[in-house]
This record gives structure tokens, C-alpha cells and sequence, in this order.
């Protein structure tokens, strides 16, 4: 378990993340996401569309192992999140960096 895996429960538990990547598409538009986690195996289709936003926005992105995102939230087939901004998402970045 990598210290981000525990974050993601974390998030989870909390709140404070947002998954699934129609759900987090909504939050990067609304302004409401201060990062983006993206599932290695998500479709091309998946990655353009969250990719785009993220750089339109400015909201950082980050690609991780296909699965991880899944395994930690405790949700199956879940391709990308959104983190709600905060201390939890700030840890995570300085994690990512």
C-alpha cells in the first residue's frame, strides 16, 4: 500500500473526492476540482476528454497504475477522480510531485 492508496481511502471515507469520470468531468468544469487522478486503463475516449479539461483549468493532473484508484477507493471500474481542494488534496500533490 503506497502512501497515496492510503489518501484515496481516506478521501473516500471523507468525502472529499468525487468518482467516476463523467462525475468528474462535471467538478473540473464547475471549477470545483483541485486534482484529477487518472486510471492508466481508462479508454482513450476517457483520457482525452479529462486531459482537455484539466488544461483548460488549469487543475493538476496525474495518471496512476491501472487499478490503484479503484483498490483504494473501495469502487470497482472507477476511471478518474476529482479531489475537492483542501488539505487532503494538497498532501496529495506534494505526494504526486
Amino acid at each position: 500500500m503506497t502512501p497515496i492508496s492510503g489518501l484515496l481511502g481516506l478521501c473516500s471515507r471523507s468525502g472529499q473526492i468525487i468518482l467516476g469520470a463523467d462525475l468528474a468531468l462535471r467538478e473540473i468544469k464547475a471549477g470545483r476540482a483541485g486534482l484529477v487522478l487518472l486510471d492508466a486503463g481508462a479508454s482513450d475516449g476517457t483520457k482525452k476528454k479529462i486531459t482537455d479539461a484539466c488544461a483548460c483549468r488549469h487543475v493538476p493532473l496525474h495518471m496512476l497504475p491501472e487499478g490503484e484508484l479503484s483498490r483504494s477507493c473501495g469502487k470497482e471500474d472507477r476511471m478518474a477522480a476529482a479531489v475537492k481542494p483542501g488539505k487532503l488534496c494538497q498532501r496529495m500533490i506534494e505526494l504526486l510531485s
